[in-house]
Order: structure tokens, then C-alpha cells, then sequence
């Protein structure tokens, strides 16, 4: 699937000369697949404003905000949890944020700074029976594995699969090299941050640790040419090249998490030196916090936000603007730092 991107006004009319352009890889992470609702539950329950209004899109959302009668209140909020899916694609989450990248552009044009945002899309492709506990409709053989034919109606896509038998990340290098050819193709060689939802905040942590040059990559296992060629030494060596050697100036993740299996402790030992921004939502039950904590005390001076809403990219002004600042902050201290040169 082709990469999409969101060019800001550079090379436009009128566009002052001297402009500096900012690319941005924006990795995208879960869809949801909402679960129904019993009929008790629809008839004693309906959606608040508040639910409307914590989301950017009409599209199946982590939560439901529900109002039920109860006895001692005008009214009882709860969360009722929603079946989490797994991934969606780079054109859709750039839909999803594309009030984000608005205000991206405007605050960034007083600086004379304007950004390009890069939407890859991750190359494994997730049917309904990949999710973890998928039931298919009794007396429906459709989507079975086999079924290739239906293959194409699914638009969802994966970095990685964790074996649930070992913990390990199945397909991680594919993910990355999907990465690194973003990189060459869409951001001419030069990728400058990151920025990732869920699975793709775990993933924009672990490409801003490889890029880093300083940090030794493992060798791959003796007398082992599969294992070599998907061994992190070849991937990250990918990733290096494509970036020019160069490390990323900064990366972010949302609702993000730490990868514990032991053959990526590597990207985290020592803590990732790349300047990282955390924002994790306060009500969040599909990346519990103990796991995105765990990865906010693997970075070197984290910047930690939590705004009041559960598991999506918020894009109003006021939660946006952690994000302006921060790469606002890390774009002009690169060019300082090159004026010094």
C-alpha cells in the first residue's frame, strides 16, 4: 500500500523564501471493533455529548460513555469497554488526524518552520481471525485462513504480531523495513521525528533507540543466515542508511508501551537518548498505564502529558499544543546547533 503524506504549504505561492521544512513520520496504530451491546444494555443506556466530543471522528471509538439510572444521582457515567482490534492503515489515520496537522502547519509558520507529515502504512496485513479471541458468526465458513479472496477487503495492518506462545514480536522487521523505506522514498532520506498512536508509539520509541549511532546494535547468531536476515543488526543497519546515519531529533508517542521481549532490550539499555513526548490518556483500558509508564522510564528526560480521554490521538488546540511545542522546541534547537557548526 503506498505511503501518503501531508505536505504543509512549502513550495506554494507566496511561501517565504528560506522556509525549513520539518518530516514527520506519523505511524499509525489500533482500530477498534466495537463489541455489542446487550439489548438490556441499549435500552437502560445511551451516549453522553462528552462522548462526541473526546473523539475526532464518527469511526468506532475505545469507549462508550454511558448514562444509567441510578438511585442516589441524576445520573451515573461508567465506561463501557469496546473489543480492541488491532490496526488500521496510513490514509486513515491521516483522516483521523488531519485537524492535527492544521494546526501543526499554522503554529509553525510564525517560526518560519512548515512540516511534512508521512503516513506509511504497515505492511502485515490482520484479518478478523488474527484478532486474539475472534469467534466468526455461527455457520459462517467466510474469512477463514485459506480464504485469500476476501484478503483485500480488510484494511488493517500491523508493525508486528506478538506470539502469545513466547512473548516474541513476529514480523518486526518487515514492519521496519517498511519504515526505512518510507524514509527513502517519501521523506528523500531524512526523516527528522516521529510521532505513533498504540502499536505505532511503541514503534516510534523503538526506531528513535536504532537510529541513535551511538547504540550498539547485537550481532546476529552464528551459522544462522535466516536469523541474520531478519536479526535486528540488518534492519537497523537498514534504517541507518536510509536515514543518512543521522539520529531523529525527536520522537512521540501516544497511548505508546514498552516491548519486553529480551531480544529488543538492546533499544532500551541504555534509555533512548532521542528527546521523547509521552501522552497518555487518563482513561485508557486498552494500553493499561503500567505498560506505557514502563517505556516513559526507558527515556532520558521523558515529557510526560495526560489528557482526559481514553485511547486515540486527541486533536483539539488545547491537547495539540504539548505537541506543537515540543517539536517547535526541538526543530529551532536543531537549527541552533547547526548555526554553531
Amino acid at each position: 500500500m503506498a505511503t501518503q503524506s501531508a505536505a504543509a504549504s512549502g513550495g506554494k505561492a507566496g511561501q517565504k523564501p528560506g522556509k525549513r521544512e520539518i518530516k514527520i513520520l506519523m505511524l499509525h496504530g489500533e482500530e477498534i471493533f466495537p463489541a455489542s451491546l446487550s439489548q438490556e444494555d441499549e435500552s437502560q443506556c445511551r451516549y453522553t455529548p462528552s462522548d462526541r466530543a473526546l473523539t475526532s471522528h464518527p469511526l468506532p471509538r475505545l469507549t462508550h460513555s454511558l448514562i444509567y439510572p441510578h438511585p442516589h444521582a441524576h445520573h451515573r457515567q461508567l465506561t463501557h469497554p469496546l473489543s480492541p482490534g488491532y490496526t488500521q492503515s496510513g490514509p486513515l489515520f491521516r483522516a483521523k488526524t488531519r485537524a492535527l496537522d492544521k494546526l501543526i502547519q499554522k503554529a509553525l509558520a510564525p517560526a518560519n518552520l512548515t512540516a511534512t507529515l508521512v503516513y506509511p502504512t504497515a505492511p502485515n496485513r490482520l484479518r478478523p481471525q488474527d484478532i486474539p479471541g475472534y469467534q466468526p458468526p455461527e455457520g459462517d465458513d467466510a474469512g477463514q485462513p485459506g480464504d485469500g479472496d476476501d484478503d483485500d477487503e480488510y484494511d488493517s495492518w500491523a508493525w508486528f504480531r506478538r506470539d502469545d506462545a513466547t512473548g516474541t514480536y513476529r514480523l518486526l522487521p518487515e514492519g521496519m523495513r517498511r519504515i526505512a523505506q518510507a524514509i527513502r522514498d517519501d521523506c528523500g532520506g531524512r526523516a527528522d521525528g516521529v510521532v505513533g498512536f498504540s502499536q505505532g508509539g511503541a514503534v516510534a520509541a523503538m526506531l528513535a533507540a536504532a537510529l541513535e549511532p551511538d547504540r550498539a546494535v547485537p550481532p546476529p547468531p552464528a551459522g544462522s543466515d535466516a536469523a541474520a536476515e531478519d536479526g535486528p543488526a540488518a534492519w537497523a543497519d537498514e534504517l541507518r542508511a536510509a536515514n543518512g546515519g543521522r539520529p531523529l531529533r525527536f520522537a512521540v508517542s501516544y497511548s505508546g508501551f514498552w516491548a519486553p521481549p529480551a531480544e529488543l532490550a538492546w533499544l532500551y539499555e541504555p534509555p533512548v537518548a532521542t528527546p521523547t513526548l509521552h501522552v497518555l490518556g487518563g482513561l485508557d483500558t486498552v494500553v493499561d498505564e503500567s505498560r506505557s509508564r514502563a517505556l516513559v522510564d526507558r527515556c532520558e528526560d521523558p515529557v510526560v502529558v495526560v489528557h482526559p480521554g481514553g485511547h486515540y490521538v486527541p486533536v483539539s488546540r488545547e491537547w495539540a499544543m504539548p505537541l506543537i511545542g515540543f517539536i517547535h522546541k526541538h526543530a529551532k534547537d536543531d537549527e541552533a546547533q547547526r548555526a554553531q557548526i
